[in-house]
């Protein structure tokens, strides 16, 4: 009788700890399967970014995704566009290097989670745009 007592003992222990290995397993494919997600729409925002010459620079772009895209979480983007670097001297009119700073942010459970990418694409330079590599007060984005 003592055996299977003991043998039952041993038992729970193993049976306790596997489900606990199970619940963390299941967290972690839950916050992995999120960041894949963010990244994924990250990336198709860089592109459209990158893709539109009339995004506006020096104004901070921003918007949410659609829920169901982040299965059913909030979650949105900031952006900001600005003159990176160009010829000295250059003039409105001529040719740039424009950045793309892009934050993606989610909200999972009641932790914000969010990460940054950065993008370069040609541009022109526009009237009223500050010199390249000067960016508007309060920095990249």
């Amino acid at each position: 009788m003592i055996e299977v007592l003991v043998a039952s003992l041993i038992m729970g222990i193993a049976v306790s700890g596997i489900l606990s290995g199970l619940a963390a397993a299941s967290r972690n494919a839950s916050r992995l399967t999120a960041y894949d997600r963010a990244t994924l729409l990250a990336r198709e925002q860089m592109d459209q970014l990158l893709a539109d010459p009339k995004a506006p620079r020096n104004v901070l772009l921003q918007g949410a995704f659609d829920p169901a895209l982040v299965g059913g979480a909030t979650a949105g983007w900031r952006a900001r566009v600005t003159a990176f670097e160009a010829v000295p001297g250059a003039s409105p009119g001529r040719w740039c290097v424009d950045r793309v700073a892009l934050e993606i942010w989610w909200i999972d459970g009641q932790t914000t989670h969010s990460f940054s990418l950065e993008g370069f694409r040609r541009g022109i330079l526009q009237a009223g745009d500050p010199p390249p590599g000067e960016y508007p007060s309060g920095g990249g984005l």
